[in-house]
């Protein structure tokens, strides 16, 4: 049961670090730090969107219109960080136990 809750976890956590790698890519490309007419940044900004919007794109619908400021990958950072305690401090020891 260990290999699997821990399996989750990884899963949980790898998917919070693309969470956290689109946000600084937006950043960079909107401040006109990195080119996306490079194809290597295109092709991980694409691969980043591709797997990080059908998260975020539920959350952005319930969030307030802040202007320019989009904080929906801060609100899945937090969903993921709740999901990965809940499992680990609940579900974990009542199987395991």
């Amino acid at each position: 049961m260990y290999a699997l809750f821990s399996t989750i976890d990884t899963a949980l956590y790898i998917y919070m670090m693309f969470v956290i790698a689109n946000a600084v890519l937006s950043w960079l490309i909107a401040f006109n730090v990195v080119n996306t007419g490079n194809r290597f940044v295109a092709m991980v900004g694409d691969f980043l969107y591709r797997i990080t919007e059908p998260a975020l794109r539920p959350i952005r619908r319930f969030m307030p219109d802040l202007g320019g400021i989009d904080i929906s990958p801060l609100v899945l950072w937090l969903i993921i960080m709740f999901i990965r305690l809940f499992l680990s401090n609940t579900v974990y020891p009542m199987v395991a136990g």
